[in-house]
Order: structure tokens, then sequence, then C-alpha cells
């Protein structure tokens, strides 16, 4: 009888990251221990159809939206409160998959990164990789997150911001922010809908784009600095990996700059930073992870001014997992292969998911 932890790795979603999210899936999809896990691969769609992908016929590029009839079997998942398993049921013979021990959501971004799929998995009582339903919701909303930090006396850029209702014209903004100003999504990641603007007319139409993308968008002032990057694992104990640095040649790190166009964008990992630097970035790092209810995983996004003061950017909770991406390469220069970093995030899945069973539901 196979004894091995059965994983479901679920990736895609309902969100303008999708596409990240499946090159983050096809990279740990690769990495994963085979021999210690079995997998089993659920591709959710862009309409928010589940697909189970049999892995001896993997091809990721199945997986993209152009292609949606060829990624597997729609399927239904079988929850029943206060089971400790779950049940992936086929709908074109109606054939079962149970016991699924734990889900590892690899959902960048809205319906996935910001506790829909977190709440549906703790209501079922069904262990998962990444934060709970409060830190991947906070870390979502850039408003709200950024409002959490600011109380909890941590650095943080001016920001300001904005409905759909409201008009504040650039003008204004200005004054607020200074002449350089970011405009973004609240709830959205992977430099998605995001513009750097320096007058009136990119202001406007950078108001446009990121509302396509949210009903709430933020304004930040533009901070002069190092872009850097600290990978945070753990839950009650927390700790930081080796800080990364990103060099870009664009205007700023745009989703381009993130995954197409990577010959204009550098990753000095670790950054050559000053050792006390060093420590107070993975300090506000860790602060920032607690003050944020964040738990197993994390990364941190930061500034570093010429001052040298640290000033937090944003958190993400689900950090992304490509070939490319800054997390595991943070971990694998500060000690940890790739492969056991798979490994530790599924052990944390499981340690919270064992203290919260403790947890008394009754006087």
């Amino acid at each position: 009888m196979d004894k091995k932890p059965k994983i479901a790795l679920v990736f895609g979603g309902m969100s303008a990251e999708h596409e990240i999210s499946v090159q983050s899936a096809k990279s740990i999809y690769h990495a994963i221990n085979k021999e210690k896990y079995k997998l089993f691969l659920i591709w959710i769609d862009k309409e928010g159809a589940w697909h189970l992908v049999k892995d001896d016929k993997v091809n990721f590029y199945d997986w993209m939206p152009s292609h949606q009839n060829k990624g597997g079997k729609i399927i239904t998942v079988s929850l029943v409160k206060g089971a400790d398993f779950v049940s992936i049921i086929n709908m074109s013979n109606f054939s079962y998959i149970t016991d699924i021990d734990l889900f590892f959501p690899i959902l960048h971004g809205p319906n996935g990164e910001d506790g829909s799929m977190q709440g549906l998995l703790k209501f079922y009582n069904i262990p998962f990789v990444g934060s709970g339903i409060l830190g991947s919701a906070i870390c979502m909303d850039k408003d709200v997150m950024k409002r959490l930090l600011r109380d909890a006396n941590l650095p943080i850029t001016d920001f300001l911001v904005l409905n759909r209702k409201e008009k504040i014209s650039y003008t204004d903004i200005s004054h607020e922010l200074g002449n350089i100003v970011f405009v973004k999504p609240a709830n959205m990641g992977s430099s998605v809908g995001i513009s750097k603007v320096s007058n009136e007319e990119e202001y406007n139409l950078a108001i446009r784009k990121a509302f396509e993308y949210d009903k709430k968008i933020i304004l930040e002032s533009c901070v002069e600095g190092r872009e850097l990057e600290c990978a945070v694992l753990g839950n009650q104990e927390p700790m930081a990996s080796k800080p990364g640095e990103i060099i870009t040649k664009k205007n700023f790190y745009t989703y381009e700059a993130k995954y197409e166009d990577i010959n204009n964008t550098i990753l000095q990992i670790p950054a050559n930073l000053d050792e006390k630097i060093i420590s107070d970035i993975q300090n506000i790092s860790i602060k920032s992870y607690k003050t944020l209810c964040c738990e197993v995983m994390a990364r941190v996004d930061l500034f570093l001014t010429k001052q040298n003061n640290v000033i937090v950017n944003e958190i993400n909770t689900i950090p992304g997992f490509t070939k490319m991406s800054m997390y595991p390469k943070l971990w694998e220069v500060s000690g940890i292969p790739y492969h056991e970093l798979i490994d530790k995030l599924i052990d944390l899945a499981i340690e919270r998911f064992k203290s919260e069973k403790d947890l008394s539901c009754s006087e």
C-alpha cells in the first residue's frame, strides 16, 4: 500500500496572475520529491472550473487559458466538515481519489491568495501551505496592509487610497505625495495594473488602468533607493533569509521585467550590503510578517534609501515560485535548496494544522 502523503497542488485561478501561477506550479512539480509525496495536480481555469491533470501527461502549455479544454477532467472536491481527509471526484467517470493529506495552493492574486481559498480549506479542516485567512486577506489588500504596518511603527511609503466614486487631480496628488507617483490596484500582485506617473496625462491613464483590476486603488510616493526582497519562513518563530536586490533597466520592476524581459533585470542574490543593514532588513521583515499575521511563508519587498533607511513596500503571502523567482532563490543562498524548501513548507503547514486542532471548541 502506498503510504506516501498525498499532496494536491492547486494552481491557475480566476486572476490576472493566472499564467504566473501556472509557471510556479511547473517549477514545484519538477522540484518536489516524488519518492516522498504522491502529487495530484489541480488546475483552476479562469472561469473557476477545477481540472484534475494526470501527472503522467503533464504539459503545462495545455493548462493555459487558450487551451482550457485540454487541461484535464473537470472535478469536484468532496469535503466533509471535521473529516481528516478530502476526496476528489472525477466527474467524467465518478472515480474517487481519497485521503488527500494536504493542499498546496500556489494561486497568486485575487481568488486564491486573498483568503478565499484559505477560508474554504480552513472551514473544512484541511491542512494547507501558506498563511491563514486573516494574514492572506490583509496582505492582499495594500490599503489595510499599509495601515497596520504604520500603526506598528514600521517604515512605509506615504500613500492615499481612492475608490471609483472619488476623484483627485494630479495637482492635488503631487502636493501630497510628490511629482512622481505610483498608481496600483489595491488587491493585485506581480506588478499587474501598476503605473509610474509624473504628469496629468500619465496619471489619468494610470487611474483608468488600475481600476480595471480593482475597485480600490493605492497612490504611493516614489522612493529613491535600492529595491530589495527578503524571504521569511515559519509560524510563531519565523526566520528571514539573506536579502536580495533587484536591479532593472526598466522604469520600475514591471510585470515584463519580472517574467518576460529578464535580460533587462539583474537579481543580485544575495545583495551586496553591510552586515548591520542586512540585520535591520531581516528584523524589519520578521516584524512585518508577525504584524500582518503571516504564517508558513511570505516575501517582504523593501526599499533602501541613500541614507540607508529601510522602508517596507509590501508583503506577498504566496510569492512566485518560478525558476526566476526571488523567494526560492533567496533561501537557496541562505542554505535551503529548492526541494528542501518545499519539504519545510509542507512541514510548517502540518505543524500549524496540528496546533490548531489542539484548540478547544467548547467550554
